[in-house]
């Protein structure tokens, strides 16, 4: 039986943009090393919060793509 993984929509993704890393963060997965669960928002993380690869801290992630305008 093939497990199922779900990604949250573009406008939930933060990515880090540290030279050496391209480190995605999902909420959907969480950050089970820092132990922070499924479903966790990127703005709820901890001001602590650093990148599970690199170690940079929230300052250097950017959102993958911003929210659309709403008509």
């Amino acid at each position: 039986m093939r497990k199922v993984v779900t990604m949250a929509s573009p406008e939930q993704l933060y990515q880090c943009l540290t030279p050496s890393c391209n480190y995605i963060y999902d909420p959907e997965g969480g950050d089970r090393t820092a132990g922070i669960p499924l479903k966790t928002n990127f703005e709820d993380l901890p001001e602590d919060w650093r990148c599970p690869y690199c170690g940079g801290g929230r300052e250097k992630f950017r959102r993958l793509r911003q929210p659309s305008a709403k008509k």
